[in-house]
């Protein structure tokens, strides 16, 4: 079996027990660093290495998944981040 026919054997398994869902965060001109990775380290139990990270793809890329998972699952992380003042919505 090919790479190209594993990497789909990969998503349908992810479609069929539905964690193909993802928090997508995006760059916005309020929040500073600092609170993008607090949050992230707080509400998706982020490391800081990893927060760091995501903080700066948000910021030269303009969005970054931070997580991914079933909808139920991620609904209330997705609030959270909301309600933290960030701008995420899942996918």
């Amino acid at each position: 079996m090919g790479t190209k026919e594993k990497i789909q054997e990969n998503v349908d398994v992810l479609e069929e027990i539905g964690l193909n869902n993802e928090i997508v965060l995006y760059n916005d001109d309020v929040n500073t660093f600092d609170h993008v990775i607090d949050t992230l380290i707080q509400v998706c139990k982020h490391t800081k290495e990893q927060a760091e990270q995501c903080a700066i793809l948000v910021h030269y890329k303009g969005r970054c998944t931070v997580k991914t998972g079933s909808y139920e699952e991620l609904k209330p992380l997705c609030s959270s981040l909301l309600d933290a003042g960030l701008s995420a919505e899942i996918k």
